[in-house]
């Protein structure tokens, strides 16, 4: 399950293990349709990492923290480090494929 947070609830969340990191925003087209792309595989990927919402409009200040210059973008944060990105709509397979690398 993908869980849609803030900016506060980022910064007091715990960040041990891998988090995915979805960075988008209501009017963008593409965000639109990497979000049930990205909840498939939120649920294939089940316990292995955490899957996190984060609205740019309304989290700009994190936005800007992670270097997010378009959307949609995926950061991948191992222990709250990030370690990883992909900016732009991917398939499923090409989205698994970018997860399991960074695990």
């Amino acid at each position: 399950m993908v869980k849609k947070i803030s900016t506060d609830e980022f910064n007091s969340m715990d960040k041990s293990g891998v988090s995915v990191l979805d960075f988008n925003a209501t009017w963008c087209g593409p965000c639109k349709m990497l979000a049930p792309v990205l909840e498939e595989v939120s649920e294939e990927l089940d316990g292995q990492a955490n899957f996190y919402s984060i609205d740019t409009d309304d989290n700009p200040d994190l936005a800007k923290e992670y270097g997010i210059m378009n959307i949609p973008a995926v950061v991948i944060l191992k222990d709250g480090q990030k370690v990883d990105m992909n900016v732009g709509f991917v398939p499923k397979p090409a989205l698994i494929d970018f997860v399991s690398k960074n695990l």
